[in-house]
């Protein structure tokens, strides 16, 4: 469960009742205690089980779990309680506005009970609207890290109060090339401060962060790096890319919940969008060419029930809060194979039950493959009895191939016999 990464990286493996059936007897202060009663927070996950007694003792955390796991709980709250005792700022980076929004909201259920203000720093937001915020001095402030490098550099905030730090989604951030902005942003924080990085793999960078910028982090793995979603089923239909719309046309009919389809390419969500709108079901698309307000609309639209599916690139693929999906749909897989996870890790949240269907071209054997090595598990094959199938074509140097071609090559020259 927990693993020793780093020379500079404390193992902890005791301490620490897994199965604590409440809130009670973590080190909370009584007055957040009535608030998480009040808001209906009864039993704890394992991330925060794990993770709040160590961050309310003030130490740095690495946190690896997957999404929907209740990580965001798991430093709001000893974040607010450390805020309530001390002078300072606590800053949480987050790698999408999606996932800012997402964050704000949970600290906005905490924070007003000390007085606490918090502001949220995205990009395709009205800068004028954010400095407001941030006149009113917050202290808690959640941002994306292009945006937060604007305001410091028009001197809109300062960082040098920042007590406590969260890099929240760490793998997610790096994947998408904000590297060069996290080292900026932390080249201009004070050395003494509260770390807790939060992530669902762990790559070298991460480590790389930790080694330099944090100490003695204590390292909790929920579960194991690139495990899939406990509670998701999963299932592979193997179709032809021009049999793909007809699978689907059943499929939406066959399931009557909240479906996220995924799309690799923004071209192909705008034109999926459209095409399951003409099946006659209600449809929106999320990516990074819609606007925020699209984004917030589309996403509020699919919480709400307004729309039956949610047509998204991988920007919703992590941090999205949205309970009670049904069915994960990967139209296509994946160009990045981590990613299977956190798509799938969208339904089957907080404990509930889901569904993944994943649809694989013929030549895409390799790609499954590849995300049954990560899950470390085989992706059960299905059929349907009214779309005609298909089967992997083996690559070329494997010995099912070679069989493949004997048996094709056998037949042929069996027809041509029978024929003459």
């Amino acid at each position: 469960m927990m693993t020793h990464k780093t020379d500079n990286t404390a193992n902890f493996s005791q301490g620490i009742n897994q199965s604590a059936m409440s809130f009670y007897g973590m080190g909370i202060a009584p007055r957040i205690l009535d608030i998480l009663e009040r808001i209906k927070f009864k039993i704890p996950t394992p991330i925060q089980c794990k993770t709040i007694p160590l961050a309310i003792e003030g130490k740095d955390v690495i946190g690896i779990a997957q999404t929907g796991t209740g990580k965001t709980h798991a430093f709001a709250i000893p974040m607010v309680q450390h805020l309530a005792q001390k002078k300072g700022m606590g800053l949480v980076l987050a790698p999408t506005r999606e996932l800012a929004i997402q964050i704000d909201e949970a600290f906005k259920g905490i924070a007003p009970a000390f007085g606490m203000r918090t502001a949220c720093l995205i990009g395709g937001a009205p800068m004028g609207a954010q400095l407001q915020a941030l006149r009113k001095n917050p202290r808690v402030v959640i941002a994306t890290p292009g945006r937060l490098l604007d305001h410091m550099g028009r001197w809109n905030i300062l960082t040098n109060d920042v007590i406590v730090l969260v890099l929240d989604e760490a793998d997610r951030m790096l994947d998408m090339g904000f590297a060069v902005e996290i080292n900026r942003i932390l080249r201009f924080l004070p050395k003494e401060r509260q770390t807790m990085l939060f992530s669902a793999t762990i790559p070298k960078e991460i480590m790389d962060i930790a080694a330099k910028h944090m100490k003695l982090p204590v390292c909790i793995e929920i579960d194991p790096s690139g495990t899939a979603a406990e509670h998701v089923t999963q299932e592979l239909f193997i179709v032809k890319k021009e049999a793909k719309q007809q699978l689907l046309s059943k499929l939406l009919v066959q399931y009557h919940g909240s479906v996220l389809l995924f799309s690799r390419t923004k071209h192909n969500a705008r034109k999926l969008c459209r095409l399951i709108r003409e099946m006659g079901h209600s449809a929106a698309e999320i990516h990074s060419n819609r606007s925020l307000f699209q984004r917030r609309e589309a996403l509020e639209g699919f919480k709400s029930g307004r729309y039956k599916v949610l047509v998204a690139t991988d920007v919703a693929a992590r941090g999205i809060d949205v309970t009670g999906i049904e069915l994960v749909i990967n139209y296509d897989l994946p160009e990045d194979t981590e990613y299977y996870v956190h798509r799938i890790g969208r339904t089957g949240r907080a404990g509930q039950k889901g569904h993944a269907i994943s649809f694989a071209t013929p030549e895409q054997s390799s790609n499954v493959r590849d995300i049954e090595k990560l899950i470390r598990a085989s992706l059960p094959i299905s059929r349907h009895p009214h779309v005609p199938m298909a089967e992997f074509i083996q690559s070329s140097h494997s010995p099912a191939y070679k069989q493949q071609s004997k048996n094709y090559f056998r037949k042929q020259r069996r027809q041509r016999y029978h024929k003459h």
